[in-house]
């Protein structure tokens, strides 16, 4: 029925193959999660946008259950169901269309726990966190020993998030961090944290290499604002406490 109204225009299966294509490309990988946007506004032209007289509210629809179905499959998080919404940009022309996916956190009324559409909301919790915060106060050099961090690798528009102790870079999909760079290997490199929370960046016998800040290395220490180069692919680091 969709195809029909649209004729030779915007097809609402290519704007379903579009979705799904930028909920892969903005995914957030955490250790053991994968974090995907959960709303889409999608810009067609005067004219596609007209197409939709009758059927938008119903497409917006069968669009968010494509994108919640294809999340499953792919066992990404949603922090709720995928939300859909149509707007007209004067810029586009007929057939041409944008896609901005965004990351938005559910409302949380009082009285009302967080949750997520059809998939039970994932709240997480540290133990460790939980015992320092019960633990009597130690002397300051015993308290660096206790320091939880995180590492950060920011890529272009997308943001991975470790909490170690450690975490492999790499082309291989079992990677906690995949590159899809054909400069990479499978296992490139490894990022491990120390007991006192610092991090370092370890080749794994990689075919290219490692570079930090433009200079080779096999095993170094990372600071906050390293640029660290992997194949051809360079991303920035950083640490969370």
């Amino acid at each position: 029925m969709f195809s029909r109204a649209f004729s030779s225009e915007v097809q609402p299966v290519e704007l379903a193959r579009k979705l799904a294509k930028e909920m892969d490309a903005h995914k957030t990988a955490s250790v053991q999660r994968v974090y995907v946007p959960n709303e889409y506004t999608i810009f067609l032209s005067k004219q596609d946008r007209s197409k939709l007289e009758g059927y938008e509210r119903s497409l917006e629809q069968e669009l968010s259950g494509y994108l919640l179905e294809h999340a499953r499959r792919r066992s990404y998080d949603l922090l709720t169901r995928p939300a859909v919404e149509f707007q007209t940009d004067e810029r586009l022309r007929l057939g041409e269309f944008g896609i901005q996916p965004r990351m938005v956190k559910a409302p949380v009324h009082e009285g009302e726990a967080p949750r997520q559409g059809e998939e039970g909301h994932t709240m997480v919790y540290s133990a460790v966190r939980e015992r320092d915060r019960q633990r009597p106060k130690e002397p300051e050099q015993d308290v660096r020993a206790l320091v939880s961090t995180r590492a950060v690798i920011s890529l272009d528009d997308r943001r991975y998030v470790f909490d170690g102790p450690r975490a492999t870079i790499g082309r291989s999909k079992s990677a906690e961090c995949v590159l899809a760079d054909p400069n990479v290997s499978r296992r490139h490199a490894e990022l491990r944290r120390s007991d006192s929370g610092e991090w370092q960046i370890v080749d794994l016998g990689s075919t290219n290499g490692i570079k930090v800040n433009g200079r080779r290395v096999t095993s170094t220490r990372l600071s906050p604002g390293d640029q660290v180069t992997v194949g051809t692919t360079t991303f920035l680091f950083d640490i969370e406490q």
